[in-house]
């Protein structure tokens, strides 16, 4: 086998872990923003300015709202990186500072944007298939919001929130197996966006109930976040992403 065979191989391998070893790692990511509060924080405003401009932006346009909303699981593993940076400086006890964090993406700009473009092209689908579940199940006018929800609680339009749960559980699954532990990789060991995607791919695989458990994890802790009108995501999205970088660690050999 040649070194570059074997190096390919060694990016590949994955571990198997047990179905509770999630709660591990946002054990372990709560540890990491306790070590690192203001520039783990900082992430966090962040994400929770984004909701914030979400809302304001698109408050009656609900249509709308729900495929930016869902863009924003699409788009998080991308933008976390700076957490991964965190993770990694406090592994290697470098002081917790933001400002290296911010560029952490810069030595492996081309692989990391690519893997952004794949993200934002799967999110403009998602955007445009959303809408078109709408307009299948409303083909006469949009309710407005409290009408939608009221229709909703009473399911009059049962078969719409199934079919646009279907969908969007398409698409929340296929970025989730793409990107468990790519970029967390991409930004430690310069790999590819191909290598990196195919070895997510690999360690999704061989760890479904556990990559069930922690995905479920993620949308929930995300939904208290909306729950508290984004300002919880100031907490809680830096503990995902530090646990993101504690999962590439256990499922990455």
């Amino acid at each position: 086998m040649s070194d570059d065979d074997a190096a390919v191989t060694a990016v590949t391998a994955v571990r198997s872990v047990t179905v509770g070893v999630p709660l591990r790692w946002l054990a372990a990511g709560w540890r990491d923003f306790l070590a690192n509060p203001l520039p783990s924080a900082f992430y966090g405003a962040c994400f929770a300015l984004m909701g914030f401009l979400i809302y304001f932006v698109f408050g009656r346009a609900y249509q709308y709202v729900s495929a930016l909303v869902t863009g924003f699981f699409l788009v998080g593993p991308f933008l976390a990186i700076g957490l991964y940076d965190l993770s990694r400086r406090r592994e290697r006890g470098q002081p917790p500072w933001l400002a290296p964090t911010l560029d952490a993406w810069r030595p492996n700009v081309g692989s990391v944007g690519i893997f952004a473009l794949v993200l934002c092209v799967i999110l403009l689908v998602w955007a445009r298939a959303s809408l078109v579940v709408f307009a299948l199940f409303f083909t006469y006018e949009m309710p407005d919001l409290h009408g939608f929800l009221a229709q909703l609680v009473s399911f009059r339009h049962g078969e719409f929130l199934l079919a646009y749960l279907c969908v969007g559980g398409f698409f929340a699954v296929l970025v989730f197996a793409i990107s468990v532990v790519s970029v967390p990789m991409m930004l430690d060991r310069n790999t590819d966006g191909i290598t990196a995607s195919l070895t997510s791919l690999r360690a999704f695989a061989a760890n479904v109930p556990a990559m069930i458990v922690w995905g479920l994890l993620i949308v929930m802790l995300v939904a208290l976040g909306f729950a508290t009108w984004f300002a919880g995501l100031v907490v809680i999205v830096p503990v995902i992403g530090h646990a993101t970088w504690h999962a590439y660690r256990d499922l990455v050999a």
